[in-house]
C-alpha cells in the first residue's frame, strides 16, 4: 500500500496493475462500513487487471486512522481531489468510483476532476445518498444495486437518463450477500461481468 499525504490525513492507495498495456485506471474508494476489503471491490481487482484495467483501491485517511474524524462528506472529496493526480497522470482514461459512500463521493466530484466515467456499487439513495446528486454525475455512471438493499432497490430509483445504467444484482442487499440465496461467487461474477463489459464500451467510444 502506498500512502499519501491529503488535507486530511495520509490516505492508502493498493494498486492491481493491468496484465500488460494500462488502458484505464479504476479509482475506487470503499464505504463506511467496511473498507477495501469488500467482497466486490476485491473481485473487480482481481477481474479488471485481466481487462487492461489497473485498478486504485482508496483507503481514507479516517480510516487509516481508525477514527471518524474526516469521515464528513468535505474530507472526503478533499481526499480524492487530493489523490486524483495520481491516477489521471498516467495518461489514460480514470473511472471513478467506489462502493456506497465511496460512490458518493464519485458522483460528487467526476465532473469536476474530469472522470472518464462513474461506477457506483450500492449507492445510498435513501440516504445519505440523494437521486439529486447520482444525477448530478456529468458523466456515463454505471450503478450495481442489489434488489433488497435498504438504502436503496433498483424499483425504488427515479427515471434514469440515458448516460446512468441501472443493473440489478438479484436477491443481494447492501454488501450485495445474498444470505445463500445465489452463490456468492455467482453474485461477484455478475458484478465483475457487467464492470468489465460497461467499461470496455465506455473505452471503445471514447
Amino acid at each position: 500500500m502506498d500512502l499519501v499525504p491529503t488535507p486530511v490525513g495520509k490516505a492508502g492507495i493498493t494498486w492491481y496493475p493491468a496484465h500488460g498495456p494500462t488502458r484505464a485506471v479504476a479509482l475506487l474508494g470503499h464505504g463506511m462500513a467496511t473498507g477495501v476489503e469488500a467482497a466486490d471491490l476485491q473481485a473487480l481487482a482481481a477481474d479488471l487487471p485481466r481487462h487492461g484495467i489497473s485498478v486504485a483501491l482508496v483507503t481514507q485517511p479516517y480510516r487509516m486512522s481508525r477514527t471518524r474524524s474526516g469521515s464528513d462528506e468535505a474530507s472526503l472529496d478533499a481526499v480524492w481531489q487530493a489523490l486524483w493526480p495520481i491516477a489521471a497522470d498516467l495518461g489514460v482514461p480514470v473511472i471513478s468510483g467506489g462502493r456506497s459512500a465511496g460512490s458518493q463521493v464519485a458522483c460528487r466530484t467526476a465532473e469536476q476532476l474530469g472522470a472518464h466515467a462513474v461506477l457506483a456499487l450500492a449507492y445510498p439513495l435513501l440516504g445519505p445518498g440523494s437521486p439529486e446528486e447520482l444525477l448530478a454525475t456529468g458523466r456515463p455512471t454505471l450503478v450495481l444495486q442489489g434488489t433488497r438493499d435498504p438504502f436503496g432497490r433498483p424499483d425504488q430509483f427515479p427515471a434514469l437518463p440515458p448516460e446512468i445504467e441501472l443493473i440489478e444484482i438479484p436477491n443481494a442487499n447492501h454488501t450485495f450477500d445474498t444470505r445463500g440465496s445465489v452463490p456468492r461467487s455467482t453474485t461477484m461474477d455478475r458484478i465483475t461481468r457487467a464492470t468489465s463489459q460497461w467499461i470496455e464500451q465506455q473505452l471503445t467510444r471514447a
